[in-house]
């Protein structure tokens, strides 16, 4: 009988733990982490060190590929059509949240078109300097863009990881 009586008492009390859980649970809104810092940082910050690194790297690739003279021309014409003619300007976080879901994901939108944009005008200009070079020196110029995109990429990924937002993070508790 005793035994019957803390079976029955041991139930009624995990049933109603359960059962206060599941309403606290109900009532609680879910967590919605704060919006993420921009992986380059503040808006609009250091433009002036992203133009060194930009002109330290055409320059090493400039010497890399051992530009000839008859090749100067072209390699400057490419340089004036890849460099960023200003600093893009980054979304306003604080503005974005005053929008709708579907606004947001409109300015997105405009905001890949204007990327895509600039993509191909990189990629023409690209391909006209690469007709210019030997084999060898396109051989060098890929492996340069090779590990300069690798590299871009291992930096988004820990940028990512260390805000929280990486591939399957989500999917964590």
């Amino acid at each position: 009988m005793m035994k019957n009586f803390k079976q029955t008492l041991l139930a009624v009390v995990l049933t109603s733990c359960c059962g206060v859980s599941a309403i606290a649970l109900a009532q609680t809104a879910p967590d919605i982490p704060p919006r993420p810092q921009h992986p380059m940082g503040e808006p609009g910050k250091n433009p002036e060190q992203m133009k060194e690194r930009f002109a330290k790297h055409q320059a090493e690739l400039h010497d890399t590929l051992k530009i000839t003279a008859a090749q100067e021309p072209a390699w400057k014409t490419f340089i004036q059509s890849v460099t960023p003619k200003a600093m893009p300007q980054r979304e306003d976080f604080k503005e974005l949240d005053k929008l709708t879901t579907p606004q947001r994901m409109e300015k997105m939108l405009e905001k890949m078109k204007e990327h895509q944009a600039a993509l191909q005008d990189r990629l023409a200009a690209t391909k006209t300097f690469y007709a210019t070079l030997t084999p060898e020196q396109q051989k060098i110029f890929d492996e340069s863009h090779r590990r300069l995109q690798h590299k871009m990429q291992s930096h988004m990924a820990r940028q990512m990881h260390k805000r929280g937002d990486a591939p399957g993070m989500m999917d964590k508790p």
